[in-house]
């Protein structure tokens, strides 16, 4: 099969395919974090959020394949520490995805550079898959928010949102699909 990618490209591509693998460990961290402290259903939402990242990392190991490059699957580092609180942890998720995206933004604008169309094309999926994913942590973070008030009159709101979180969707809602 010969190479249709760039050796920059290729190297690019695989340095996301160990972000996701990193992502994935982060959400299992914090669902696991989640769950020992008292909210599963909290810890079902990143769980499932886990194996999203898994399959955004076999999707580019996939695609560096069949464009006839080679994946390089590397040791991925330690999960980040645990959280303070639950707001700190939606927080240091937010900052994950933004940093996800930075990282995807890179793989576009090369491809630009490149002109090369079908990983441009590729790419287009992981950027609106991470303005999806920021939307829905920003939500998930102004739930906390008024779930959590003003901290003084107990959990019973973080119970809510718990539950609630339970059976959240996993996609965010995309602006340009908004309807009146």
């Amino acid at each position: 099969m010969s190479k249709r990618i760039s050796d920059k490209m290729e190297k690019l591509l695989n340095n996301q395919m160990t972000m996701e693998a990193y992502q994935s460990q982060v959400y299992l961290s914090y669902g696991s974090w989640a769950e020992v402290n008292g909210y599963p259903g909290i810890a079902t939402f990143l769980y499932g959020h886990m194996q999203e990242e898994r399959e955004h990392m076999f999707k580019l190991l996939k695609y560096i394949n069949e464009r006839g490059g080679a994946t390089k699957i590397e040791a991925i580092k330690a999960a980040p520490a645990n959280p303070k609180d639950l707001g700190d942890c939606f927080q240091k998720i937010l900052q994950h995805e933004i940093d996800n995206s930075k990282e995807i933004d890179k793989i576009v604008n090369l491809a630009y550079e490149e002109k090369d169309w079908s990983t441009f094309s590729f790419g287009q999926w992981f950027v609106q898959e991470q303005i999806e994913e920021e939307a829905l942590i920003n939500d998930v973070i102004d739930k906390y928010n008024l779930a959590a008030g003003d901290g003084k009159g107990g959990n019973s709101n973080l119970y809510d949102m718990d539950k609630d979180l339970a059976t959240a969707s996993q996609e965010g809602d995309m602006p340009r699909e908004e309807k009146i």
